[in-house]
Formats: structure tokens, C-alpha cells, sequence
């Protein structure tokens, strides 16, 4: 598992700078500062989603495990279950 400094790190990589703003009114430079907390706050939404998807893919391997323990399909178990 990628930790947040990995991730801070790839996500630097990704965006070397960063701006806000738009074509209207024209682009600004994140600060060191406001750069910094924007790609730490990056890194902990985008570890946050991948820990999501490790668990959901953990429960369907579990599940897919259980019922082939079981010997029934997906649907035999929604049956009875309903």
C-alpha cells in the first residue's frame, strides 16, 4: 500500500504547480504554502478511495469464496436469501 509521502510525492510529479483561476479572469500560482496543503489534502482523498476500493474488492474475493466454499452461484444465494 502506497503510504501519504508516496503519494504526496506522485501526485508532485503529476502537478508540478498549480493554479486557480480562469480564462475571463486569468490564472494565479498557488502559494508554496496554499500548493503544499492542497496536494496533502490530494493525497488523503486519493488514499482514502483507494483503501475503499482494496476493501470492496477484499469482501468480493470473501464472498466469492464463501459461496464457491458453499457450492452455489451468486443468484442461488440471492434466492435464498429473498
Amino acid at each position: 500500500m502506497t503510504t501519504k509521502k508516496e503519494m504526496i510525492e506522485i501526485i508532485k510529479a503529476e502537478n508540478p504547480t498549480l493554479r486557480i483561476g480562469d480564462d475571463e479572469t486569468g490564472y494565479t500560482d498557488l502559494s508554496a504554502a496554499e500548493y503544499e496543503a492542497t496536494i496533502a489534502e490530494w493525497a488523503v482523498n486519493r488514499l482514502a478511495k483507494l483503501s475503499k476500493k482494496a476493501e470492496a474488492e477484499a469482501k468480493e474475493t470473501a464472498k466469492a469464496a464463501l459461496l464457491e466454499r458453499l457450492g452455489i452461484t451468486q443468484d442461488e444465494a440471492k434466492l435464498l436469501l429473498s
